[in-house]
């Protein structure tokens, strides 16, 4: 098969490897659509230490299934579907009660660190267990079906950090799960979604998805919050970068009593203001990819509820992935979402 593979650190090769082999509970999927997400880009380049050539990336995507192992009854050849980021055992304790993104052997497609090493689906194959898989309903096309991955990650969040009706909700980092949040808390019945980020571009996205903004390049963006706020801070605040300085801000952010849920993971260590924190009796959340929300996005994209079509910039060949993986590394203007089809 073709695939494109992380050949060493900023040089990806469009060439032949092996067929993903599979066992007797797995299926066989023709991909035929895997978008790139910001963390196969910071992998490219060797910075976030969990895409470790050779490897082929890719984690968000959907196709067609090609063969099935013997063991695998409830799909057949031809069925459209997406399929879980995660892959989890499905026996530990922790896929026994559900919480499937905590499985004690939990892999993740595309990546390779010191645990282990999964190849992903920026290629013409890939291989998953067929317990992952959701079925595409008939309104939802390949390209969109690969952007459910950061639309469930982003549900995650907000279930994990429920906000109430009309809470003031503050988003930091407009990066695709950025916007995928403020569509989220929006639905969610948010009364005043503010995102933030340096990008006048993101910033227009976030805008036109129904988000106060502000430009933290240009802006003391505390200033900007707690005016949109009335001096209080918000009810609830999600960090989507992962780096110091936007965690900081985002403890800063919220309200006495209020709540931070941290989804970014850029950094691997970061400092808060523990003072804050304490004497504003700040509840912190960790959240991590997804846990079941897969057939809510679908079911919200079927209806035109989740709206991902402003969002998808291009949908290029594969071949073309290295070309598309360096604009997007220099953050070329307008660009969101790009889907590679082998």
């Amino acid at each position: 098969m073709k695939a494109l593979v992380l050949r060493e650190y900023n040089r990806l090769v469009y060439e032949e490897a092996p067929a993903p082999e599979f066992g007797p509970n797995d299926v066989l999927i023709g991909v035929k659509a895997c978008g790139i997400c910001g963390s196969d880009v910071h992998g490219m380049n060797g910075s976030t230490g969990r895409r470790r050539p050779p490897l082929i990336m890719g984690h968000e995507a959907a196709g067609i299934i090609i063969q099935t192992g013997s063991g695998v009854s409830a799909w057949k050849p031809g069925d459209w579907v997406t399929f879980d980021s995660t892959l989890s055992c499905g026996t530990c304790e922790f896929c026994r009660r559900g919480q499937v993104n905590l499985c004690d052997q939990r892999r993740v497609l595309g990546v390779s660190c010191e645990e282990y090493s999964q190849p992903g689906a920026f290629a013409e194959l890939v291989a998953v267990p067929a317990r992952i898989l959701y079925r595409l309903p008939d309104s939802v096309s390949y390209e969109h079906a690969a952007l459910v991955e950061p639309f469930a990650v982003a549900l995650h969040a907000v279930n994990r950090n429920r906000p109430g009706l009309n809470a003031s909700a503050v988003v930091i980092g407009c990066g695709m799960i950025g916007l995928a949040l403020v569509q989220t808390l929006r639905l969610a019945g948010c009364g005043l979604v503010v995102a933030v980020d340096v990008s006048p571009e993101k910033l227009k996205m976030a805008e036109k998805m129904g988000a106060e903004t502000v430009d933290s390049s240009a802006t003391d963006a505390l200033a900007a919050i707690l005016r949109l706020t009335h001096r209080r801070g918000a009810d609830t605040v999600f960090e989507a970068v992962g780096v110091a300085a936007t965690v900081d801000l985002a403890v800063r952010s919220a309200r006495k009593g209020g709540s931070v849920t941290l989804a970014g993971n850029l950094a691997a260590k970061v400092e808060i203001p523990l003072q804050i924190a304490v004497t504003r009796e700040l509840t912190l959340y960790g959240t991590c990819a997804s846990s079941g929300e897969y057939p809510a996005c679908l079911d919200l994209m079927a209806r035109g509820v989740l709206n991902v079509s402003p969002l998808l910039s291009a949908v290029a060949p594969l071949r073309e992935g290295a070309a598309w993986f360096e604009r997007l590394a220099r953050k070329d203007n307008g660009l969101f979402k790009v889907i590679l089809a082998p």
